[in-house]
């Protein structure tokens, strides 16, 4: 299977990164949160719906929501879009899986959501197989 996202960030309504997966974080988590927190608010006010995807040089973020929570991953611009969706579909099930009792009273401590990352290692690129790619 192709692993199709680099990173990834779950988002509650408020716009609070409840878990990210981020190799080479350039910006606070919790900023970059906010902003797409924003930025899909006022897509919503344009455009029913709200923001799907935009596009920063060689990378497209890819947003999918769900229950209330923005689901946003990067991929690179190759890899289908449709595709990516499919992948944060998959990660947002088994997010409501495995939390779904923990949501009902959670108390903003994103600690609980830490081991997220090995129930979805599958859909993300690993940074030293991606550096392998590139160079084997």
């Amino acid at each position: 299977m192709v692993k199709v996202l680099q990173d990834i960030w779950i988002l509650n309504e408020s716009g609070i990164v409840v878990f990210s997966r981020v190799f080479n974080p350039k910006v606070n988590e919790q900023l970059f949160g906010a902003l797409m927190t924003a930025l899909n608010s006022f897509a919503t006010e344009l455009a029913k719906g709200g923001l799907s995807n935009f596009e920063l040089s060689s990378i497209r973020f890819t947003i999918y929501k769900d229950k209330g929570y923005l689901f946003v991953a990067n991929s690179g611009k190759k890899v289908k879009e449709k595709r990516v969706q499919e992948e944060l579909k998959i990660i947002a099930e088994k997010f409501f899986n495995k939390y779904s009792t923990i949501l009902e009273s959670w108390d903003s401590d994103v600690n609980v959501f830490a081991n997220f990352n090995e129930d979805i290692e599958d859909s993300l690129e690993d940074t030293l197989k991606k550096f392998q790619k590139a160079f084997w």
